[in-house]
């Protein structure tokens, strides 16, 4: 084409290494081969003319939303004779008339984060993880805070599900584990913790929430229900730790844990690592962050409560058992996620393990044997249609040699070996010890025998040691007088 410019076609042609055919066709037409080509028509019958425009095409404009699976099955149905091979031509041309015909969709909008100013907070379910404590599965959720623009991490162990409650607590300990407060704190709409509440009750909720907001100075703020990506900082991370912890748990070869504290201890250490390797953005955000205040505020409920004649209270449609000297009591009881901390008047008494109601609605029972064992001895027959029997037994043990004495010697000798081998374990203090000897007497085909276990838990004699005390005769307190009056005398 350069030649072109001051030779003729023939001598162009000749210099670029074509025929002067070739040139005389460019200089005819000078469009590339590519973009002279007429579009490809259809080499075969359109399979859906029939139907397109006459019943696909209505169907998709009175429902937007209906799946391409669902129109090829109706139009299958309304005509029998249509090839089903057409399905695959069909979604491509359903996509292709929702592109140039659809409604608009959701548009999402990319944030600039600046440090320190949102923070989020969201609760996730642990289920798939198939974690155990001392062998037992356990059900639990995460709630689980970031900073957007750090990607600072805190998560905490929740046992009874989503609740202002554990929102609350675990809000409190990130911060405080923080060291600072963002300016916003954005979570979903609190569904779960607004369920089966009346209006006063809701509003209550409410109240304490933005009071919680207002002791750290932030402002709240939600994203709308049921659109996940507005709180997708946190959305995404949820399956990045659910990762995390999986990844943790085959590295350990083990998904059973001894108690509750060693698997927040495994959690945390995920945590901890996470945020390692990113403490350049954490301390940039760090010194954003206006400061915590001077104390924590509450991060529990509370609740009145009457000790009945049956030893304890219920609280939650969940019965606990309290010693049966604070029968008559009323009790205030400060309600945690996993405990209960009990006091008469401003006096701590005890604390409680939290129970949950069972799967059924029925009431749900934390039993401390100790706190009734003293009583049930009086009355060991109690035992044989205590509504609450399976909770009482410490152990597996227990359990195990009151259901063989039961088919081996009936229900009232069981009754009394049962509660008598339960007061050995308060009074001796070795419930986890005769659990063990009852297992192996179990085991060799053999029911236990309280009496030889009694004497085999009896203090050791020898062990105690023997004190001799030398009594001062009472004259020695004369002479003592006599001295102390002569000294009196000499000193005046």
């Amino acid at each position: 084409m350069r030649s072109r410019h001051t030779d003729t076609p023939v001598a162009a042609a000749a210099k670029s290494g074509f025929s002067t055919a070739t040139a005389y066709r460019i200089e005819s037409d000078p469009r590339l081969p590519s973009h002279k080509k007429e579009p490809r028509g259809r080499r075969r019958p359109d399979p859906l003319a029939a139907v397109w425009d006459s019943e696909i095409v209505p169907m998709l404009e009175a429902a937007p939303e209906l799946r391409a699976i669902a129109v090829f099955d109706e139009i299958c149905r309304r005509h029998p004779d249509i090839n089903p091979g057409i399905r695959r031509t069909l979604e491509r041309r359903i996509r292709t008339w929702r592109a140039l015909n659809g409604a608009d969709k959701q548009v999402i909008f990319r944030q600039t984060h600046e440090p320190g100013r949102l923070g989020l907070s969201d609760f996730t379910h642990m289920g798939a993880s198939s974690v155990t404590i001392a062998g037992e599965p356990f059900k639990h959720m995460l709630y689980h805070f970031r900073l957007v623009f750090s990607g600072f991490e805190h998560a905490h162990v929740v046992l009874g599900g989503e609740s202002f409650v554990a929102l609350t607590e675990g809000l409190q300990n990130a911060l405080w584990a923080l060291g600072g407060v963002p300016d916003q704190h954005r979570s979903d709409s609190l569904s779960a913790a607004f369920r089966n509440l009346d209006r006063d009750a809701k509003q209550d909720l409410t109240r304490r929430y933005h009071a919680l907001m207002q002791h750290y100075r932030m402002m709240p703020t939600r994203n709308n229900t049921g659109v996940a990506h507005e709180n997708g900082s946190i959305e995404s991370s949820h399956g990045h730790l659910k990762k995390a912890v999986e990844d943790a748990l085959l590295l350990r070869g083990n998904k059973d844990f001894n108690d509750l504290d060693s698997y927040r201890r495994f959690i945390d250490e995920i945590i901890g690592r996470h945020n390692a390797r990113r403490r350049k953005q954490i301390d940039l955000e760090r010194s954003k962050l206006r400061s915590l205040p001077k104390r924590r505020t509450t991060d529990y409920e509370e609740a009145l409560v009457s000790v009945t004649s049956s030893g304890g209270f219920i609280l939650n449609k969940v019965f606990y058992t309290v010693p049966s000297r604070l029968i008559g009591h009323r009790l205030r009881v400060q309600l945690y996620d996993d405990r209960l901390d009990c006091f008469l008047g401003s006096s701590h008494l005890m604390t409680l393990r939290r129970g949950r109601p069972k799967d059924n609605g029925k009431t749900g029972h934390v039993i401390d044997y100790r706190h009734i064992i003293h009583a049930l001895r009086k009355k060991p027959m109690a035992l044989l249609n205590l509504v609450y029997r399976d909770q009482i037994f410490p152990r597996q043990a227990y359990a195990r040699a009151f259901d063989a004495l039961c088919s081996e010697v009936g229900d009232k000798h069981a009754c009394k070996v049962t509660v008598e081998l339960l007061a050995l374990a308060h009074e001796r203090t070795c419930e986890a010890e005769l659990g063990q000897a009852i297992e192996s007497e179990l085991d060799a085909g053999r029911l236990p025998d309280p009496k030889a276990l009694t004497r085999r838990f009896a203090p050791d004699a020898a062990a105690v040691p023997v004190v001799n005390v030398k009594l001062v005769p009472l004259t020695a307190y004369d002479e003592l007088a006599a001295v102390v009056t002569i000294q009196h005398e000499v000193a005046a």
